[in-house]
């Protein structure tokens, strides 16, 4: 392994050579695009699902956008396979901004659900392609360094997209938080069409898994099934919902490398900490600018102002993480989520009244530094466990698991909002909520305890 000194000049150069300059912008634009829409639309919901009269479907609009992202990521993999990253890199944000125009014109909820549908498919081919597209651009080497330069690209989007979402719902309507970011797309799908056009031809894997996008579609219809089910408890729901979770299992048994669910140490541990860490922190950004409005009276405007330094925690770590190319991926992983943990135990005292709202700030600023260490760790250990033939599958695979696991959670949040609270009082869920998301964090430092001695 090269020393620290000496790969100190190439940190620096390695984003912005004569090769890599043109890929890095276009993916860096990509990234901010994302960034935008998640931070903007988590800021607005409150407002926009009272105007809707969703309130009972507060947490769908969320939910259908991870799930509609499970059958793209599995069909991005398989395309990304066969035909490489740039189908599904110029597909994915045509369908997004669809998406956008469909949510920024919805007359109600059915119309808002399906604009949300639209942009988690998009983002489900974009981001899988992304990911293959850094896989078949950068080493092993330099994969901790375009990772951080991606965490450093949702700052301005932190620093700006809650307030600026705030402002907007505030003074001209929660819609344009949706059709602003059109023009964006635009300029991002032009920047793609030149990078798509510098790539190697390619040539399609022999061998590997390949994943089924029916089996995606059975995951997809399982998350929904358990979510409508556990919010409209009936012995009906009671029955489809078990069905669902039947489906759900059923399919991650082909969707997800063997030994996921029982966490085998390797590839199967890299895949199974991205759900338990995706979905733990999902879960409680969802619900800290309601908690911050219904319990601490913040306006819109300020409420997701903790999502800000979540970025900022996010951002700093993540070029630690990338200025230390000799950490151990590993070590990293579990130390991300001891710091994933401390803040969700933040999140679960400030959404109780009688605690002061400033502790989501600190709350944020550990979690985020823990989401900012863990996240290219899981990366860059997913592309060191595996075969070339089968990038794809796993790359569709982890991002699978980070929808599958959010999906979930978030979910679980909206079903104790309707049992034990109302997004007018929402402390009692919350309370219960971060007692589940808390659990998982720790059992994913248990499970990143242990790896095979060789990779």
């Amino acid at each position: 392994m090269a020393s620290t000194i000496d790969s100190a000049p190439r940190r620096r150069s390695v984003l912005w050579t004569a090769e890599h300059r043109l890929t890095t912008i276009a993916l860096l634009l990509v990234v901010t695009l994302v960034a935008f829409e998640s931070m903007g639309v988590a800021t607005a919901m409150p407002t926009l699902v009272a105007d809707l009269h969703g309130a009972s479907l507060y947490s769908w609009p969320f939910t259908i956008f991870l799930v509609s992202s499970v059958v793209a990521t599995v069909l991005s993999g398989r395309i990304g396979d066969r035909r490489g990253p740039a189908p599904a890199l110029l597909a994915g944000p045509v369908l997004f901004a669809v998406g956008l125009v469909v949510a920024g014109k919805a007359s109600g909820m059915p119309m808002l659900l399906l604009g949300r549908a639209l942009q988690g498919f998009g983002s489900g081919l974009l981001l899988v392609s992304v990911s293959l597209l850094i896989a078949l651009t950068f080493t092993d080497h330099e994969r901790p360094v375009i990772y951080a330069a991606n965490a450093a690209a949702w700052v301005l989007p932190a620093v700006i997209g809650p307030s600026v979402a705030g402002v907007v719902t505030v003074s001209i309507g929660w819609r344009w938080v949706f059709l602003g970011l059109v023009p964006l797309v635009v300029v991002g799908v032009l920047m793609l069409v030149v990078v798509v056009r510098r790539l190697p031809a390619h040539e399609p894997a022999t061998g590997g898994r390949r994943a089924s996008v029916p089996q995606a579609i059975i995951a997809a219809l399982g998350v929904a099934a358990l979510t409508w089910a556990a919010q409209h408890q009936s012995w009906i729901a009671l029955g489809y919902g078990t069905v669902g979770l039947i489906a759900l299992a059923y399919a991650l048994r082909t969707l997800l490398p063997s030994g996921t669910l029982t966490s085998r140490p390797g590839l199967p541990t890299v895949v199974a900490s991205r759900a338990l860490i995706a979905g733990a922190y999902a879960g409680m950004e969802a619900y800290l600018p309601l908690t911050m409005g219904a319990v601490h009276g913040y306006n819109p405007a300020l409420a997701g102002l903790p999502l800000t330094i979540t970025a900022w925690g996010w951002s700093a770590a993540s070029a630690a993480q990338g200025r230390y190319l000799e950490w151990s991926r590993e070590a990293s992983l579990r130390t991300g989520f001891w710091l994933v943990a401390a803040g969700l135990v933040g999140f679960g005292l400030v959404s109780q009244p009688w605690f002061p709202g400033w502790i989501a700030f600190v709350a944020c600023a550990v979690g985020g530094a823990g989401m900012g260490i863990a996240m290219p760790a899981i990366s860059v250990l997913l592309l060191r466990y595996s075969p070339e033939g089968e990038r794809g599958f796993n790359t569709s695979a982890m991002q699978l698991a980070d929808w599958v696991g959010s999906a979930l959670l978030i979910g679980l949040g909206g079903v104790l909002l309707g049992a034990v609270g109302s997004v007018v009082d929402p402390s009692p869920a919350m309370a219960l909520l971060t007692v589940t998301l808390v659990a998982l964090a720790m059992v994913g430092v248990r499970l990143t305890g242990r790896w095979p001695s060789k990779v």
